[in-house]
């Protein structure tokens, strides 16, 4: 099963499960202000780095004081920060039916990860 994660009201994350449902794959939706932070944070982070997650860009990180945002420099700060403020959390967060977790939405990377593409051992991308 795939898993996103993030805010169900985000545009991102509303386009990635769009583009999902157009590709017949099955998902469900951890929304963050509902279900809250998921105990797998901390995992992303160790296995992603916090560079990645910490959405920096968003209204979110911009309407945090100087300080809080300067105090996020390690794994720890980070993991911190968005337990305190999930919309900071870059979305969508996913988990692939295959266990491994990707950060953004991005179409061309996504195809690959079509079942009929990871069979075909095709990573190109084009149809």
């Amino acid at each position: 099963m795939i898993i996103v994660y993030g805010l169900a009201q985000c545009d991102t994350v509303r386009r990635a499960r769009a583009w999902l449902d157009a590709h017949g794959l099955v998902h469900a939706l951890h929304d963050f202000k509902r279900e809250g932070v998921p105990d797998q944070l901390a995992t992303w982070i160790d296995t992603l780095g916090h560079e990645t997650l910490v959405n920096r860009r968003g209204t979110t990180w911009r309407k945090l004081g100087e300080a809080e945002r300067e105090a996020v420099v390690d794994a720890f700060t980070a993991l911190t920060a968005l337990r305190a403020h999930p919309s900071a959390i870059k979305r969508p967060v996913v988990q692939w039916a295959d266990g491994s977790v990707t950060v953004g939405f991005d179409p061309e990377d996504w195809t690959t990860r079509l079942p009929d593409r990871m069979s075909a051992g095709d990573a190109s991308g084009s149809r």
